[in-house]
């Protein structure tokens, strides 16, 4: 598919794919969008601790990025994995200008490692920071009780209504730690209800800019 960098309302890039018209991040603001979703709505649910974090769909890395600055001023130690299918591109990732637009320039060198370092192990990327990225599908996710948070960033239900079924969020639920969060920016009610099904209380929720709502799950 036909792939093309764009850059959203707040000055950050994101990838557009054009035959699903679909982004990886908002276009109303891609930072603003990780901020408000899984920052404020997830990570910082658990100042001073350490946090483990899945991202489903780590993508351009953005959001492992915004969690690594992020952790510092909560006082917290990250253990992330992120899952991704299908990596983008060294090109595409040239054109990622997070560091730039979150004023994290001295931090580059993090945000690069993010990207050049081994799939499919721990990667300790600072003393208070591990990575391990996964390349597989959503539906090849069988961790049992591992993770405080998860970051459910999928593409949205209209491009890909099966990464959002019963038998994914069962996945997600079996993944979690008791009294854990699962934050996404999607509010659909068809979301919501698979949700329930699985055993998640879920909260509607403010949305970010451009998004009247979305959802947080507890287990």
């Amino acid at each position: 598919m036909e792939r093309e960098i764009i850059r959203t309302s707040d000055g950050s890039t994101t990838i557009h794919i054009k035959e699903w018209d679909e982004c990886y991040h908002s276009k109303h603001g891609a930072i603003q969008e990780a901020k408000h979703v899984f920052i404020k709505n997830g990570l910082a649910l658990f100042p001073n601790q350490k946090v483990s974090i899945l991202e489903i769909g780590f993508g351009t890395g953005l959001n492992a990025f915004i969690t690594y600055l992020e952790a510092k001023e909560l006082g917290q130690a990250i253990d992330y994995v992120g899952v991704e299918a299908f990596p983008i591109s060294a090109e595409e990732l040239q054109s990622m200008n997070y560091p730039e637009e979150l004023n994290a320039l001295d931090s580059k060198v993090i945000f690069d490692k993010m990207h050049d370092c081994n799939w499919e192990e721990k990667n300790k990327l600072t003393e208070n920071f591990s990575l391990t990225k996964r390349k597989q599908f959503f539906e090849q996710i069988d961790d049992i009780e591992k993770f405080d948070l998860i970051y459910f960033d999928a593409f949205g239900y209209r491009v890909q209504p099966e990464l959002w079924t019963v038998s994914v969020f069962e996945r997600m639920f079996k993944s979690l730690k008791n009294n854990s969060v699962l934050v996404t920016y999607a509010a659909r009610g068809v979301i919501k209800r698979n949700m329930l099904e699985v055993g998640f209380t879920v909260e509607k929720l403010a949305g970010p800019p451009g998004k009247r709502e979305m959802f947080r799950a507890r287990k």
